[in-house]
């Protein structure tokens, strides 16, 4: 009986600990939690953070495109009134005073007009400085404009073409910014970190291919290849040519204003007094897809601008590596040298 209410004893403890994994396993507050955990692991990943940067560009352009055009105190549509009336009234008071003087006194009609037309001239202005471009706000915040100002943001180019009118826009752009400039940096550096591993495989397999078999078959010994920095300075240099084409094509820029846009915006200089589709009105010709491209270039652009900086860091630390060791090796051959000439003269004082 002893025996087996003993051998009873650990079959009941193996029987409630498995009983209560199994609850622990089926809890759906332990489920949600470990879905949670390899959510946040994936999003870490490559992959996860460019999607999760696409996904936070295209929910932020949802955004501030909702918020500027349908908020009703939009600075941007009271001053396109405030025209509306501006020349409305500039008419009226010109026909009033050419009703008023007719031609019978040409001096006295040029005086009051020129006061009117000053008047409009003057409201103008103001209406200008106030960001007043003749479009409206819908034209404006179309989605793909959204979308490059949410990129301006979160890479901080600030091109300053576009800017939030109301209060509501102006706190989303703060907290925007907070958490979108983290994000981008850990972008840069995981995209930056896969593109220079695939160059870098790429750079060893057309350097393997290109070195003839006898010479790659004697170097054994020879450390890892390393790109160096005129590959990723050829590299760089191609993107901007691209762009420098695309940008002259479609936006009639000549080529240096074209590569002036490439290298400032990649850069992240970021001027604003060339944006493609913000100098024209391209959303009345529903032509937007500029813009989107031009997205498109800009974000893989920093990727590149990434890998370049992690591959020239590693090839500049590789050639500061050899200069320590040849250094060290020039040093020694000095202290060498030092040490036999004082041994030669020892030696001669000892002989006299």
């Amino acid at each position: 009986m002893s025996t087996r209410s003993v051998g009873h004893g650990p079959r009941s403890s193996v029987r409630s600990h498995g009983s209560s994994s199994t609850s622990n396993s089926g809890d759906p507050r332990e489920k949600i939690k470990d879905c949670f955990r390899k959510l946040v692991a994936f999003m870490c990943t490559q992959v996860g953070v460019g999607g999760l940067i696409v996904c936070y560009a295209v929910f932020g352009a949802l955004g501030f495109q909702s918020i500027e055009t349908q908020a009703e105190n939009n600075p941007r549509t009271e001053e396109i009134q405030n025209i509306k009336y501006l020349r409305q009234n500039c008419s009226n008071d010109l026909w009033q005073i050419t009703y008023i003087h007719n031609v019978l006194n040409k001096t006295a009609w040029k005086l009051e007009a020129d006061h009117v037309l000053k008047t409009f001239q003057d409201g103008f202005a103001q209406a200008v400085k106030k960001g007043y471009d003749g479009r409206d706000a819908e034209d404006i915040w179309s989605f793909p404009a959204a979308l490059m100002f949410c990129l301006s943001i979160f890479t901080m180019i600030g091109y300053g073409n576009m800017v939030p009118q109301t209060a509501w826009g102006k706190g989303t752009t703060v907290l925007y910014a907070v958490f979108g400039i983290p994000l981008y940096v850990l972008y840069f550096l995981n995209m930056g970190e896969i593109l220079a591993q695939t160059f870098r495989w790429l750079y060893t397999w057309f350097y393997e291919c290109s070195t003839p078999q006898d010479e790659f078959a004697n170097d054994k010994s020879r450390k890892r290849i390393i790109v160096p920095s005129t590959a990723c300075l050829w590299v760089m240099s191609a993107y901007v040519l691209t762009g420098t084409i695309m940008f002259a094509e479609w936006e009639g820029w000549n080529y240096l204003d074209s590569t002036y846009f490439c290298v400032t915006s990649l850069c992240k200089i970021g001027f604003g007094d060339f944006v493609p589709g913000a100098n024209i009105l391209e959303s009345s010709k529903g032509n937007q897809t500029k813009l989107i491209i031009n997205f498109v270039y800009m974000l893989l652009g920093m990727g590149l601008v990434a890998m370049c900086y992690n591959l020239m860091r590693e090839d500049v630390r590789v050639k500061v590596e050899e200069m320590r060791e040849d250094l060290g090796q020039c040093m020694e051959d000095i202290r060498l040298r030092l040490v036999a000439c004082a041994n030669k003269f020892k030696s001669k004082d000892e002989y006299d």
